[in-house]
């Protein structure tokens, strides 16, 4: 399975849509789209997880990296997330409570 990354700038918020899985090797693919978002100057993420259908750790290291490089200029990084599999491992790894997890992509805009 591959990883699709898909980006929209709606009011100065870019959301990236991630489809597919984020693992141990295609997780560099979305660490590369955030560093270079960032590296542009967008500073207010969201990770539009919905179509994402397996996560593992060096994907939950790759999303705490970019919510480490948006703070830095005093950005946001919000993730987009109904899949109960996948809510399970952020509270699991007690993430929940690090990450803001709206239940779609206009909550989490509404928010920003």
């Amino acid at each position: 399975m591959d990883l699709t990354l898909a980006t929209r700038d709606v009011d100065g918020t870019t959301i990236v849509a991630v489809g597919g899985e984020i693992d141990v090797y295609t997780a560099p693919k979305l660490r590369d789209k955030i560093t270079e978002l960032v590296a542009a100057g967008v500073y207010d993420l969201i990770i539009d997880m919905e179509a994402v259908e397996f996560l593992d750790s060096t994907g939950l290291g790759v999303l705490v990296g970019g919510l480490k490089k948006v703070r830095a200029h005093d950005g946001s990084l919000q993730l987009v997330c109904t899949q109960d599999r996948l809510l399970k491992i952020f509270r699991i790894t007690g993430l929940a409570k690090v990450f803001v997890i709206h239940d779609s992509a206009d909550a989490a805009l509404a928010s920003s």
